[in-house]
Formats: structure tokens, C-alpha cells, sequence
């Protein structure tokens, strides 16, 4: 039985959405749900980078867990939540290998040929390079 999920969160409804359904996962299965937000520096000096992801992280994550509790009250006890920085499927393929996630939950996000091409996709990432279970919530 799949008891540990991860969900790559954004913000995006399609997140929001994943991370409704991988809650709903944990509490029929007696599992948890990490939730993940990616932070992508692609600009600026390393120093410049480091500084304002020392300054904003802990913001970062304190706001999600804001908003998580706000989507699911009385659920604290089956989430954990962090933000780290990185290109997102390589970052949510770290947290796999790292806290022992068997399933993977990622929302998609409709997107041209164009812009999966220009900007990838992070759920065809998963679907592709996972070696656990990955659900896509549409």
C-alpha cells in the first residue's frame, strides 16, 4: 500500500487539486503527504541567489503551511511541507530518494506543444524519469 505521497505544489488550482486528492490518499490508506514547493533561480549572482533564498525561505514555507492549513483544516498531523530550490523534477525526484516517497501526485497543467516545449512539463518529467507510482490529477 502506497503510504507516503509527494505533491509538487505551486499554488496553481491544479496543485491545490493534487494535493485535495493526495490528502484524501493518506486518510483511507493511514499514510501522509509531503508537499513541495520548488523555488527556480535562473538569474542573478550566486551570492544574490543565496541571499534572497535564505531570506524568503522561511517565509516560503511558513505561507504554505499557512495555505495548506487553510485547505485542510485538523490535517496538520498527516502533512509535511518544505520549499527547497532547484529545477522542479529534479528537485521532486531528490525529496523521492530522500524521505523514502512511494507515490507521487502532480497536477497538470494544459499547455501548447510551445510552451511544454520551451518550458517543459513537470508531470511528463515524472511520468518518464519516477521509479515509484505517479498520479496525475487532471
Amino acid at each position: 500500500m502506497l503510504k507516503y505521497s509527494l505533491v509538487g505544489y505551486d499554488g496553481s488550482p491544479s496543485s491545490k487539486q493534487a494535493f485535495r486528492f493526495a490528502l484524501e490518499w493518506a486518510r483511507a490508506c493511514g499514510g501522509r503527504v509531503r508537499v513541495v514547493s520548488v523555488v527556480q533561480v535562473t538569474e542573478g549572482s550566486a551570492d544574490t541567489c543565496a541571499l534572497m533564498i535564505t531570506d524568503s525561505g522561511t517565509k516560503r514555507c511558513t505561507a504554505l503551511l499557512d495555505e495548506l492549513r487553510e485547505m485542510a483544516p485538523g490535517a496538520e498531523a498527516l502533512i509535511d511541507a518544505e520549499v527547497v530550490r532547484g529545477s522542479p523534477g529534479d528537485a521532486l525526484l531528490d525529496q523521492v530518494r530522500r524521505h523514502g516517497i512511494d507515490h507521487i501526485v502532480i497536477g497538470h497543467t494544459a499547455r501548447g506543444a510551445l510552451a511544454r516545449w520551451l518550458l517543459g512539463s513537470v508531470s511528463g518529467d515524472m511520468l518518464e524519469r519516477a521509479h515509484v507510482p505517479v498520479t496525475v490529477v487532471r
